[in-house]
């Protein structure tokens, strides 16, 4: 069932949260905060996303905070840390506020780095974390097949669990993981764009692009939808955040706990890399795992003056209610 529009509105609350750090390229997280008859849920589209992309991001706010979710088969999610395109000499600093660090995710590719500044990074993650952690990348499509041979090439000793859409396209993936193998490169590719942008997302599977995908409660129009993709593609998987709220986060944990196979810590610790959250205490790992208990009661937890104190002005109030009402008419 949708709501009414005038039901969503009258739920609605923005608020802008600020980072502890740039993350792709976000310096103040702006969420739409909506109450609904099962429980708080957040609709987050970031701004540079079309009304087609919005309306598949408010599905899944609905499907939280409306409908039902699947049951849970585990009740614990191992999460790794998040790792984003900072000097190397930040890196320590960033990982103490993980309690365990059994696997990281690190951003590299960002507009302004150079492949030496990831190497350097990527190099001072494993240095802190020792020779037993699990290391990823994401490049989030920045290179080309060419660029990622190249890239990973020089990241590749200090081994990796995989990159995470080195390239933009399903072709582009592909053709470089024909490329790494012809190189002796042993590095696994994730898609992650490839998936929850696409108009068919089982595409990297079919066409042997992925070894891997990355899967996003939000973009793919909730937990039953992402669900579904997962069983489609029958590759192996990882869960992660889309730079949500604490509530947002306790759908990510949801659906890495209903999956019929986990192998792999999944990338919901994002609420660490937040200044400010709209709860008391953010649904941040414990022991390197986050649980489906506390993600629960993270929705039911919300706090209505961090709502009231990181509200946003009128004009950018105004902004997300337009944009809630153009994605509802697309339902």
């Amino acid at each position: 069932m949708i709501p009414a529009l005038t039901d969503l509105l009258a739920a609605a609350q923005v608020v802008a949260l600020p980072m502890r750090v740039r993350f792709r390229g976000v310096t103040e997280r702006e969420v739409v905060l909506l109450r609904g008859p099962r429980g708080w849920a957040e609709w987050a589209p970031f701004p540079e996303y079309g009304d087609a992309d919005a309306a598949r991001w408010l599905l899944a706010a609905i499907e939280l905070g409306w409908g039902e979710l699947p049951s849970p088969v585990r009740s614990d999610v191992g999460v790794n840390a998040t790792v984003p395109a900072i000097p190397a000499s930040e890196v320590a600093a960033l990982l103490s506020r993980y309690d365990v660090r059994r696997t990281a995710k690190v951003k590299v590719a960002e507009a302004g780095h150079g492949l030496d500044e990831d190497v350097a990074r990527v190099g001072e993650v494993r240095r802190v974390l020792g020779p037993q952690a699990r290391i990823r990348v994401d490049a989030n499509g920045a290179w080309s097949v060419d660029d990622a041979v190249r890239a990973l090439g020089a990241l590749a000793p200090w081994g990796l669990e995989y990159a995470e859409q080195p390239c933009a396209t399903v072709e582009e993936l592909a053709a470089l993981r024909v490329r790494l193998a012809r190189n002796g490169i042993d590095v696994p590719i994730a898609a992650d764009e490839s998936i929850r942008r696409a108009e068919d997302p089982v595409r990297v599977a079919r066409e042997g692009a992925a070894d891997l995908i990355v899967v996003k409660v939000a973009p793919l129009g909730g937990v039953a939808r992402a669900l579904e993709i997962v069983a489609e593609c029958g590759l192996p998987v990882v869960v992660s955040s889309a730079l949500d709220t604490s509530v947002g986060l306790a759908a990510g944990v949801r659906l890495a706990a209903a999956l019929p196979q986990l192998d792999h810590d999944c990338g919901l610790g994002t609420a660490t890399l937040l200044a400010a959250d709209v709860v008391e205490e953010p649904l941040v790992p414990q022991g390197g795992s986050i649980s489906t208990h506390r993600a629960d009661a993270a929705r039911e937890a919300v706090d209505p003056g961090r709502v009231a104190a990181y509200g946003t002005g009128a004009e950018r109030e105004q902004w997300w209610r337009d944009r809630l009402a153009r994605a509802h008419a697309l339902l």
